[in-house]
């Protein structure tokens, strides 16, 4: 086992490399702190930390620093849905309206859970602007999403369906289980497996939340008209890339809601457990999902240009991130994850019976190299 004198934390014999490029971040980019968690067989291997967690006061970031995680909520979401239609509860090619009739309205019959796990499903945005108490309060979203018509005939483009995946696959978590999404998973999985990762985060849990920072020269959002700001804004209801506007990301009150799509607060370990929880099982646990149950989630159904015409590169199985050479590298064909805005990512590779999950308070742009150079550093024999 390697020590690192100017980092915290561990790595085995074998994964120096992984620490090497930990390192190597803090001095090529405005890395100000920052985790990364490696499992393999279910088992740590690598646990490292460093940097602050609060520009303002700094205060150290520390093993347990909760951080947001953006869109990594989607596997949190991605591994309950799963998981269901594992159990027989949830078909994901049948209509959603066997589980949610009310969601049958104005040419959404056909829609399919698969189809919101895969983008494809015409719903990326609403027509209505949710304030922020009504998206709090779960029902609001429910009801605009039933009145919701697509964008385009189901199933024939594709584009992110941001936040709406999250309402829309959780309600039919809720509706099938009678537990909204984040109270599922905790119950279901975080609690009993001790994973550190939260849709909707207690508020005994704040004094671990790091504090976001924007580096310098990010790229700003398009106008508010343009559909990827209404995607990540939900019409203007949330800032992006805010961080200390009301309701901003440093705003702990969008943190202990529910936000399926994009609101996952979670520790690298928590990220990294979860997924490995799920493929490899945890410290000796059976894994919760079978190779079957991973084999239908991660076959690409989506990639290409998309409604707006352009290519960022992404894979995309049920659910899943696949490997995507051009925006996020991972680890072998059968690799499969999320990645959240500013930095954040997290993966699965069931070849390599490995899980790994890197997360920052400095949000640098989509698809930032840091991670991508840790799974670089990653053995692959």
């Amino acid at each position: 086992m390697h020590q690192y004198p100017d980092l915290h934390g561990w790595a085995d014999d074998g994964y120096g490399a992984v620490a090497d490029a930990f390192a190597r971040n803090y001095a090529d980019f405005p890395e100000l702190g920052s985790a990364v968690t490696v499992h393999v067989g279910g088992r740590k291997v690598v646990e490292l930390w460093g940097g602050v967690a609060d520009e303002r006061t700094g205060r150290p970031w520390q093993a347990d620093t909760l951080v947001p995680v953006f869109s990594c909520a989607k596997a949190l979401v991605a591994v309950s849905a799963h998981l269901l239609a594992q159990q027989g509860r949830l078909d994901l090619d049948a209509p959603i309206a066997r589980y949610w009739p009310e969601f049958a309205r104005h040419g959404k019959e056909a829609i399919t859970t698969r189809m919101v796990l895969t983008h494809r499903a015409g719903i990326p945005v609403l027509d209505a602007s949710p304030s922020f108490a009504e998206i709090a309060a779960w029902h609001p979203v429910i009801r605009a999403i039933e009145a919701q018509r697509p964008l385009w005939e189901p199933d024939t483009s594709h584009e992110y369906h941001g936040h709406v995946f999250g309402f829309a696959i959780g309600e039919v978590i809720r509706r099938i289980t009678g537990l909204t999404p984040g109270t599922h998973f905790r119950t279901t999985l975080a609690e009993p497996l001790g994973l550190d990762a939260h849709l909707g985060l207690p508020t005994t849990e704040l004094p671990r939340l790091a504090r976001l920072a924007e580096a310098e020269g990010r790229r700003p959002m398009p106008g508010p008209e343009h559909l990827l700001t209404r995607i990540v804004t939900m019409n203007g209801s949330l800032v992006f890339p805010g961080l200390d506007e009301p309701r901003g990301w440093n705003d702990p009150a969008l943190h202990t809601i529910e936000l399926p799509g994009a609101g996952a607060v979670a520790t690298a370990t928590g990220l990294s457990a979860t997924l490995a929880a799920a493929v490899t099982g945890l410290d000796g646990t059976p894994p919760l999902l079978t190779p079957a149950t991973l084999a239908d989630a991660t076959r690409e159904l989506t990639s290409g240009p998309g409604h707006l015409g352009f290519d960022l590169g992404a894979r995309w199985g049920s659910g899943f991130l696949l490997p995507s050479p051009t925006l996020r590298p991972m680890l072998s064909p059968t690799s499969f994850g999320n990645d959240g805005a500013g930095g954040q990512f997290t993966f699965a590779d069931p070849t390599h019976a490995l899980t790994f999950a890197y997360t920052t308070n400095r949000l640098i742009g989509h698809a930032d190299p840091r991670a991508n150079n840790l799974v670089a550093a990653l053995p692959t024999h």
